[in-house]
């Protein structure tokens, strides 16, 4: 399965978490993952393919 979101470097220690069939910024918690730092980028993108993943495979199973 295709992991939906990615990371865009934006400039220096500073990354955009994005939907790449869409190509906007991701939203998590509320807030735009716009700037943030390298740390918090790669937790969040994993959190939110996570998601994702279980969101498609409960999609799968209905009838």
């Amino acid at each position: 399965m295709a992991n939906r979101y990615a990371l865009r470097m934006e400039g220096r220690n500073s990354w955009t978490v994005f939907d790449i069939f869409t190509g906007q910024p991701a939203e998590f918690e509320q807030k735009l993952m716009v700037g943030i730092r390298t740390h918090r980028a790669e937790k969040t993108v994993v959190k939110l393919n996570a998601q994702d993943a279980k969101r498609r495979e409960e999609a799968d199973r209905r009838p």
